[in-house]
C-alpha cells in the first residue's frame, strides 16, 4: 500500500480491542493491525471508534507503538485529542517522540467551548510537535462542537493545520470545507458511500466499519458497502464482526450498542462472505 496521504485514500478507524476483563489485548490489537493495513491505506489510531475516552494515556501510547511498529509513520495516524490542550499536547509530545509523524486532535469538549478556544488549542498541540502533520477532527454529535467551515480555515491558518477528519452531520459539508479551506486534506467519517465522499473533493475516508470488513472497502464495491452499512453503525455491533473474525473478545469499556439476535445472525452471514 502507499503512503498517505493520496487521492481517495481509504484509512481505516481501529476499535480498541480488550481482553474479556478490559485490560487491553495488544497481541489481539497488533493482529488486527496487520490485518487491516495490508488491505487499506492505513490506521487512525485511538479514535471515536477506539474509545478513547475510556482510554489512559499509556495506553493510547501503547496501541501507537504497535501501529506503528506494524504498518510505519506514513500510514498511521495517532489521535492526540482531549478535553485540555494540556492534555492534548502532552500525547501529541509522547506521540513524536514514538515515532508519529501525522496526528489528530477532536476538539476540546466536555466544557462549553467558545469559537476563540479552538485556535488556542490547536495552537498549543502544534508547539508539541512542530514538525508533524496535524489534523483537526470535528465531531459535533460527540463534542458539541459546531465548527463552520469558515471558522476551521481561520484556526487552520493560525496554527497550521493540515486538514480534517470532519464526521457526523458535518461530513454533509465536506464540499463547504473544501472551498473554505483550498489546499488542504479533508477526510470524510461518513464511510456509507465513499465515492460520494471523494466527488465532494474529500481526499478520502477514515471509515470505522472498515476494520470489520476491509476486504470490502478494499474493493471499492458500494453494493457490499450498503449491505454492511444496513447492520448499522456502532462499536458493539463492529467489535462482534471482529470477534467472528478472531480479532479480540468483543468486549467494549463504553456502552457501545451490541447487536441483537436477528443483527448478530446478519453479521454473522456477511463475514463468512468475506
Amino acid at each position: 500500500m502507499s503512503a498517505l496521504p493520496r487521492a481517495n485514500t481509504l484509512i481505516s478507524a481501529v476499535p480498541t480491542l480488550f481482553d474479556t476483563d478490559g485490560t487491553v489485548d495488544l497481541a489481539a490489537n497488533r493482529a488486527l493491525y496487520m490485518h487491516v493495513s495490508g488491505l487499506l491505506d492505513g490506521l487512525l489510531v485511538a479514535g471515536t471508534t477506539g474509545e478513547f475516552p475510556a482510554l489512559s494515556d499509556d495506553e493510547r501510547l501503547s496501541l501507537a507503538t504497535a501501529a506503528l511498529d506494524v504498518a510505519g509513520p506514513s500510514r498511521v495516524i495517532v489521535h492526540v485529542g482531549a478535553p485540555s490542550a494540556f492534555q492534548a499536547a502532552r500525547l501529541a509530545r509522547a506521540a513524536v517522540s514514538l515515532g508519529a509523524t501525522r496526528l489528530a486532535a477532536i476538539t476540546p469538549y466536555y466544557l462549553p467551548v467558545r469559537p476563540d478556544d479552538l485556535a488556542p488549542y490547536y495552537r498549543a498541540v502544534r508547539a508539541a510537535a512542530p514538525a508533524a502533520t496535524l489534523y483537526a477532527y470535528i465531531f459535533p454529535e460527540r463534542t458539541g462542537v459546531h465548527v463552520p467551515a469558515t471558522l476551521f480555515a481561520t484556526m487552520a491558518g493560525q496554527a497550521g493545520l493540515a486538514g480534517a477528519k470532519i464526521s457526523g452531520s458535518a461530513s454533509d459539508l465536506v464540499s463547504s470545507y473544501v472551498a473554505a479551506a483550498p489546499g488542504l486534506e479533508f477526510y470524510c467519517g461518513d464511510d456509507s458511500a465513499p465515492a460520494r465522499s471523494m466527488a465532494a473533493g474529500a481526499a478520502g475516508v477514515i471509515s470505522g466499519r472498515s476494520s470489520a470488513y476491509p476486504e470490502a472497502y478494499a474493493s471499492g464495491g458500494q453494493e457490499r458497502i450498503d449491505e454492511i452499512v444496513a447492520l448499522g453503525a456502532s462499536i458493539g455491533r463492529i467489535k462482534h464482526a471482529l470477534r467472528l473474525r478472531g480479532f479480540g473478545s468483543g468486549t467494549a469499556r463504553m456502552p457501545a450498542d451490541p447487536p441483537d439476535e436477528a443483527t448478530a445472525e446478519a453479521i454473522a452471514a456477511l463475514v463468512k462472505r468475506q
